[in-house]
């Protein structure tokens, strides 16, 4: 069992500070073997705000990955924007923009959907997403994609849908993809992509906002993923009365169709039961 905390959005420079050390105490006590970040450290690229950022990674205690979202490069500096838009967070985040990582029975990969010149919507680079295929092809166990961008989205979402979505989710469940984290649009979502050639295959978990204040309707989360070899938790963990505590579990299969929820499974739990996280280990 492989256990991922999935974080996103922490948007430093406009957080709720009375949830950082509960932020950090729920993701560091849940003893996770990877942190995988999707995006938007900061709120406005600015160097305080990548050094917040950076003095939070530094307090994981376990092995973490990230790619970048849009507010990470400059929206108002266009300069900074258009000439080095990833300066900033090479600087103080991580100097890679294709970051992989391999653990026991997992293999991760994260793509930059950061688009420069549309800085809300996101593009997909199709150089990366064809590493990304020819690693998961090399790869044996359950294989994770990390993007700052959905690949899909609620019909009432405002925000255009990343440019190039349908077409990639499509070649990476061709190549063996498993698992897309996302982040972006501050609401939760965990279930299969919509059957359309396939999507099934791919589970898609696409957590709100870790620290942010820019609330859409929900609460701050994060999620944690226990990974086995045909067989996801995914734990919903919310922030309620200034601590993170469990709101129910969803558990997928992995079968010949796809990705199947196991109904008979999900957690009855009333949002705000807190339980060990090491528990959901074993």
């Amino acid at each position: 069992m492989t256990r991922i905390a999935h974080i996103s959005d922490l948007h430093f420079g406009r957080t709720d500070v009375e949830l950082l050390n509960p932020l950090l105490a729920a993701v560091n006590g849940a003893r996770p073997d990877l942190v995988a970040v999707t995006g938007d450290f900061t709120q406005r690229a600015r160097v305080s705000q990548y050094r917040e950022a950076r003095a939070f990674l530094d307090r994981l205690e376990a092995p973490w990955m990230a790619v970048p979202g849009n507010h990470d490069v400059s929206l108002d500096n266009l300069w900074m924007r258009f000439i080095r838009p990833y300066k900033r967070y090479r600087e103080h985040i991580c100097n890679d923009l294709f970051p992989t990582f391999r653990g026991a029975g997992i293999v991760a990969v994260g793509l930059n959907t950061v688009d420069r010149y549309r800085w809300q919507r996101g593009k997909v680079r199709w150089f990366q997403l064809r590493q990304a295929c020819r690693i998961f092809g090399e790869s044996e166990g359950t294989k994770l994609v990390l993007a700052h961008h959905p690949f899909e989205q609620d019909a009432d979402v405002k925000k255009s849908l990343m440019r190039g979505a349908n077409k990639a989710i499509e070649q990476l469940s061709d190549c063996g993809a498993h698992i897309v984290l996302s982040g972006h649009l501050h609401r939760w979502r965990a279930e299969p992509f919509l059957s359309r050639k396939n999507r099934s295959q791919v589970l898609q978990v696409h957590v709100g906002t870790g620290l942010s204040t820019r609330l859409r309707g929900q609460e701050n989360d994060f999620a944690l993923l226990d990974v086995a070899e045909d067989e996801v938790a995914v734990t919903r963990m919310i922030a309620r009365d200034g601590a993170f505590a469990e709101a129910g579990v969803r558990r997928f299969v992995y079968g010949d169709e796809g990705w199947k929820e196991r109904r008979d499974t999900v957690s009855a739990e009333p949002v705000g039961t807190v339980r060990d996280p090491a528990a959901l280990r074993h």
